[in-house]
């Protein structure tokens, strides 16, 4: 067989692949999404929200929780300061050479020799932090929610439902936002919650608060990434599940897994 039809199936394979839940395999995906699934199901239908979007955006703009902003201040969908809140100031932190990860623990950063760290000052975030008042906005106590994992969750819950309650709100600035939620509580009006975990929604909604100026993200690339994640990690149907066969997230995840 020709060597470059041979080279086009392994690929072809290759993407299929990916393309099937792949991202299902790693460990700290399963880890992220099991923690935010139950509140982020019950916030949803409380405030007419799709949850398969938010679990694909909470996942994309948090690196499944990894990103050294989200850990910090638990601010899990880059959600950016609004008037009177608090945010993440500059902040001196140190590369690890070997791996490129910033590193933001003092324990951590304390193990190794100056010469495998290289430190850099970043930038104040525009994003809101959730750590407690006595840090918050602040340098100090920045590994607080890697210490304190109930609170990092309750921050997260905080986190999802300032974006369904606040940004998507008839009342909010943006108007994406506010046609958004309109668009949102007519469809449970007349088709009830269960339109919720339909794909055809979440697909709408996301359509909507992303990929064109004055929404979420005016990237087209961010909105393919979303649906992307959506629709390889399952997320619609691991909703579907939770929802409305009553599955616990360990069961959902292996039936879609």
């Amino acid at each position: 067989m020709n060597k470059i039809l041979i080279l086009l199936m392994v690929l072809s394979l290759h993407y299929s692949g990916l393309r099937c839940g792949s991202i299902r395999r790693f460990s700290h995906v399963k880890s992220f999404y099991k923690d935010i699934a139950e509140t982020t199901i019950e916030l949803a239908v409380k405030y007419n929200t799709p949850p398969a979007v938010i679990f694909a955006m909470a996942g994309l703009e948090s690196g499944y929780g990894e990103g050294y902003i989200a850990q910090i201040t638990g601010n899990i969908l880059s959600l950016g300061a609004n008037k009177g809140e608090t945010r993440l100031p500059p902040l001196n932190l140190p590369i690890l050479l070997e791996t490129g990860n910033i590193l933001f623990d003092k324990k951590v950063i304390s193990k190794y020799h100056d010469d495998e760290l290289e430190w850099k000052m970043r930038p104040g975030s525009l994003k809101k932090d959730y750590r407690p008042q006595t840090c918050r906005g602040t340098e100090n106590n920045l590994a607080y929610f890697k210490y304190h994992p109930k609170k990092r969750k309750a921050a997260r819950k905080q986190n999802i439902e300032d974006f369904m309650s606040k940004w998507l709100n008839v009342r909010y600035k943006f108007p994406v936002f506010a046609e958004t939620r309109h668009y949102l509580d007519s469809m449970v009006k007349e088709y009830g919650k269960e339109v919720l975990f339909s794909p055809e929604l979440n697909m709408s909604f996301i359509k909507r608060i992303g990929g064109k100026p004055g929404s979420f993200n005016y990237r087209k690339e961010w909105l393919e990434k979303v649906i992307w994640i959506m629709e390889n990690a399952e997320l619609v149907q691991l909703t579907r599940s939770m929802y409305y066969d009553k599955l616990s997230f360990e069961e959902a995840w292996l039936i879609h897994n």
